[in-house]
């Protein structure tokens, strides 16, 4: 099974990394939305697929790390790649402050205040905050990326910077699922009161997971600041946020697997029906309703947590 596994990952690394040498400019970029979508939803099913909170803001985050990146490259030339860790650090100090004040918040009360904090950011982008984001014009004239003197121009070459980035992400965060933070949040997400009664700090674990989850966004953030060498608030609108979020559910909310196909699936089959242009909203939206009736826990949802228990002959008990 595991060898299994192995081949069908290898396979599909291997069809991925090809698919610039057979698409055409337009297709690969589907392809690095894709890839930027997938990093954003995979940082938000940290928070909402792991650690069980809703965040229906997450495209706050998403716009602090992007605007970092634009102010510090247009102002101070740096390079935009350079600056990932700290458009990191800026999305998840934010997340810190906006977060502390609510964390005690549960379910849907919880859920307002993040569309409400997504909300306030893209507002205060469009006022042109301190004079420096430029207002609904945004920030033009972002450098392109650099890796090792090699600038970083076509669609193709975007791909392979953000499908590793992309790749990179999966690693890091399917070595988090199954360490003790990773576990600590399943309890979290599986029965808040019983994780705290285990002796689990819930609030700062919650802080942990929205921290992490808004660094992440952050840094996706910088990749398309780069890529699209532009940026303005209406990028960070609260439908990015629903898409976001739709993404989680649709795939599998715990599930690194089912995120990804839900990146490929709702942002790429849109354009795939493009020349159904007055339907093809029409339809996503019935295979959406579709899909929750039939298929609640997403179309790869998490499989259950095995643990292994001394003096089990049989190696474990599910969770």
């Amino acid at each position: 099974m595991k060898n299994r596994k192995l081949v069908v990952i290898a396979g599909s690394a291997a069809v991925l990394a090809a698919a610039p040498l057979f698409l055409d400019a337009y297709w690969t970029d589907v392809l690095n939305n894709i890839g930027i979508y997938a990093v954003l939803a995979l940082s938000l099913n940290l928070i909402v697929g792991h650690a069980g909170l809703f965040n229906l803001g997450h495209a706050a985050f998403y716009a602090v790390g992007a605007y970092t990146a634009a102010i510090l490259n247009t102002t101070y030339h740096i390079p935009v790649l350079a600056l990932l860790p700290v458009c990191g650090f800026t999305s998840g100090l934010f997340a810190l402050l906006a977060a502390r004040p609510i964390i005690h918040l549960r379910g849907d009360y919880l859920c307002i205040v993040t569309i409400g904090i997504g909300e306030i950011v893209r507002i205060a982008l469009i006022n042109n905050i301190f004079g420096i984001t430029g207002g609904d014009n945004g920030i033009f004239g972002i450098s392109r990326p650099s890796v090792f003197g090699y600038v970083i121009r076509s669609p193709q070459q975007f791909f392979y910077l953000i499908w590793i980035f992309a790749g990179i992400t999966v690693i890091l965060f399917h070595l988090l699922e199954y360490s003790r933070v990773g576990r600590a949040l399943n309890y979290l997400r599986e029965d808040e009161v019983a994780a705290e009664g285990s002796g689990i700090d819930t609030a700062h674990y919650k802080l942990v997971a929205l921290v992490l989850g808004a660094a992440w966004a952050g840094m996706a953030g910088n990749i398309y600041a780069a890529k699209m060498s532009i940026i303005s608030p209406g990028s960070f609108s609260f439908w990015e946020s629903v898409l976001m979020f739709a993404i989680v559910i649709l795939g599998g909310a715990g599930s690194i697997p089912g995120v990804l196909l839900g990146a490929f699936l709702i942002i790429g089959m849109p354009e795939v029906f493009r020349q159904f242009a007055s339907a093809r909203m029409l339809i996503f939206g019935a295979a959406m309703v579709a899909m929750m009736i039939f298929r609640t826990q997403g179309l790869l949802p998490a499989r259950p947590r095995k643990y292994r228990l001394a003096g089990l002959p049989s190696g474990g008990v599910e969770t």
